[in-house]
Parts: C-alpha cells; sequence; structure tokens
C-alpha cells in the first residue's frame, strides 16, 4: 500500500484541535523543533482535563527506551473515564519489524487515549523511506516547516507592535535572517528587545546587533568575520560551539557562503541586495583582503563541504573544522 501524501498542515491541526476534533495518533516531524514540542503541550492540555494533565500525560525517548518497554507502556489502557497522552520522541530510532509491533499494539485505538510520535529535525528520515511510508499509513502526519522570511518578519512586526515598538526596514531584514525561520528563536528575540526598549521606541540595527548578540544564529554570522580576521583557535571553538547548540552543519554552512559571495559581489562592482546595503563598508573592507581567485576558491571549498555534508561524508563537526581550517588559510 502505497504511502499517502498528508493534507493536514500546523494550522490544520491548531483548527481541528482548537475544535476538539482529535485523532488517536499523529507523527510530528521536521525543520522546527520548537513547534514539535508546542504543538504536542497543546494537543496534551487541550485533551486532558487539568486535574489529569500530570499524571496522564506521558513521555518516551525511544532512544532510551527499549521496545518490550515501550510495549509495556503502551498495552495499559487509560483507567475507566480517564484519558491519556504519550508522546513518544525519536520514534524512528526502533527498527522496521519493532515498528510494525508498535502500531499493532495501537490497534484498534482507544478513544480515551492519544499517542505522538515525533522525530528531531537532525534526523528526519526522507519522505521515501520505508518508514515514512510505514508511519503515514497508520498515523496523521503533520510536518513543521521552519518560517519563511515573509512569515518571520510579519510576525516580529505584528508582535514588537503589540508591546507598542516599531521597528526600522534594514532591522527587521537583520532580526529576520538571524532567526532563519526558527519560531522558538523569534519568540526569545522579541522579548528581548521588549525588555530593553521602552514602550514608543523604534528597534534599530544597533539594538539587533546589542540585544541579540548572544543569540546562537548571530554567532554564525560572526563566523565568517573571524575566518576573515584569522584567529583559528578562536574559528574552531566557535565552530564546536555552534554544533554543541544545535546548529546544523549546513546552516552554518550556508550564511558563512553567503557573506563570501557577498564579498565576491562587492570585488566586483556589483550592489548589495537592498537588505545588504547597510553593511557595504564592513564589506568593503574585508573584501579587500582577497582576490577573485581566492574568492571563487572558496566558495567551491564550500560548495563541496556542503554536498559532502548532504552525501553523509564526514561527520558535521569534521567536515567544519576541515573547512575552517582551508578558508583560514586562504585568509592568510
Amino acid at each position: 500500500m502505497a504511502a499517502r501524501e498528508s493534507d493536514t498542515t500546523p494550522k490544520r491541526l491548531f483548527d481541528d484541535i482548537s475544535a476538539g476534533k482529535f485523532k488517536p495518533l499523529y507523527y510530528f516531524y521536521g525543520g522546527e523543533d520548537y513547534r514539535i514540542v508546542e504543538a504536542e503541550k497543546y494537543l496534551a492540555h487541550q485533551f486532558l482535563p487539568d486535574k489529569q494533565l500530570i499524571t496522564n500525560y506521558r513521555k518516551i525517548n525511544s532512544r532510551k527506551t527499549g521496545c518490550a518497554d515501550l510495549l509495556a507502556e503502551l498495552s495499559v489502557y487509560p483507567m475507566l473515564g480517564e484519558r491519556q497522552v504519550i508522546a513518544v520522541s525519536d520514534i524512528q530510532s526502533y527498527k522496521p519489524t519493532e515498528i510494525d509491533r508498535i502500531l499493532k499494539v495501537l490497534t484498534p485505538p482507544d478513544p480515551n487515549r492519544i499517542v505522538i510520535f515525533s522525530t528531531p529535525s537532525a534526523r528526519t528520515p526522507k519522505k521515501k523511506s520505508a518508514f515514512m511510508s510505514r508511519i503515514r499509513q497508520a498515523a496523521e502526519d503533520v510536518e513543521f516547516r521552519k518560517l519563511t522570511a515573509g512569515e518571520t518578519a510579519a510576525i516580529i512586526t505584528r508582535r514588537l507592535n503589540q508591546c507598542g515598538l516599531k521597528i526600522l526596514p534594514e532591522a527587521l531584514t537583520m532580526l529576520t535572517e538571524l532567526i532563519a525561520g526558527n519560531r522558538g528563536a523569534l519568540e526569545s528575540e522579541v522579548n528581548k528587545l521588549a525588555d530593553y526598549r521602552e514602550s514608543g521606541d523604534t528597534v534599530t540595527v544597533e539594538d539587533i546587533q546589542k540585544v541579540s548578540a548572544g543569540f546562537q544564529v548571530y554567532s554564525v554570522f560572526n563566523l565568517a568575520d573571524e575566518i576573515i580576521a584569522g584567529d583559528s583557535r578562536r574559528v574552531l571553538r566557535q565552530v564546536r560551539a555552534l554544533i554543541a547548540d544545535g546548529n546544523s552543519a549546513t546552516g552554518i554552512l550556508f550564511f558563512v557562503g553567503q557573506h563570501f559571495l557577498l564579498l565576491y559581489l562587492v570585488k566586483n562592482g556589483k550592489p548589495l541586495p537592498p537588505n545588504r546595503r547597510f553593511l557595504a563598508g564592513r564589506f568593503r573592507q574585508q573584501a579587500a583582503r582577497y582576490d577573485n581567485d581566492r574568492l571563487e576558491r572558496i566558495l567551491m571549498e564550500i560548495a563541496e563541504a556542503d554536498a559532502s555534508l548532504r552525501a553523509g561524508g564526514l561527520k558535521p563537526q569534521a567536515a567544519l573544522e576541515v573547512l575552517a581550517l582551508k578558508l583560514l588559510q586562504e585568509a592568510g
């Protein structure tokens, strides 16, 4: 039986849950871990009475729980009149035969219980994999994608307006790119700006740089600056910190590649995109350190590193460290 394509979006899921329409089995996956966690919590809060939330909302990590133990947990039905929500993360870690056993024990479904399977973004299986085909046949699958740039900018503007704040266009562009579609990061950064500025103020680029300097995606922007500055110890330390903080290696490469691409444009007298023109002075200073041949080599090395990562070559941290050392040599 071929896997169906789910038409359930996060918005439709929210609308259904708000209307009291629940499915017995869900599978949450995608690039936005924050939204997955928030959806799981919202579903549990809407399905369970307040008095049952603490005792009947169970969270299980599949990477730390054997299949037999999970089967034992799922075999215990809620007591008469009670409801239950069981959230099983990293469900993809089980073997295909174990997945079949897990799904079998959930058939037929219990109307008083909801089971939520989920996969973290870093381990999302391919959509055409056997795992996804099997899960989609049994569960209501919902993909949580990262916010688009337009969605991110609109939410930032709306949230700041609710706090009595405005934001300059260039500051909005910078913050949108720093957040990179991460809803959790958006909430955190907007809250910091709301605390930093008074109602009636306008958020500027300088505010973003001051308030968001500790935000991990902003550190990705800074990584290219550190590479150009040539401090190998600092660069390697920052690469390790970014990976440890949960940044994807391909995401880090994207920002570094964008930085050097803009240097190439400046070097060749091309105009910067409107959302980058406020950085023209800094880019001109950095571009002066390179000739075209070196910038072209750097862009090719970044593209090759990205292809290697996507093909499952070196481990992410090792691949980034090797690339960083190559780029540091080019900056020498």
